[in-house]
């Protein structure tokens, strides 16, 4: 059982703005890539970089010093 104790009433809204489409300049749109590329830029890999550019003596000597510090700790021990 439905009963309403008062008269139905009409609610009358705000009217609703439109959305308004913004052009964006040229400019604007060079600024943001320019913008958005020096992010990226920034947060690129760099240790891997360098390491592509060792010979292979060095990286052999690398190794060879990280070998004989660990073997040399494991002695200390």
């Amino acid at each position: 059982m439905h009963t309403t104790l008062t008269a139905p009433s009409r609610h009358e809204h705000p009217p609703q703005q439109l959305y308004v489409q913004r052009h964006v300049g040229l400019l604007d749109r060079l600024a943001l890539r320019v913008g958005l590329a020096l992010l990226v830029w920034a947060r690129r890999p760099r240790r891997a970089a360098t390491e592509n550019y060792l010979s292979q003596a060095e990286l052999a000597e690398r190794r060879e010093a990280r070998y004989s510090s660990h073997h040399l700790l494991t002695l200390i021990r």
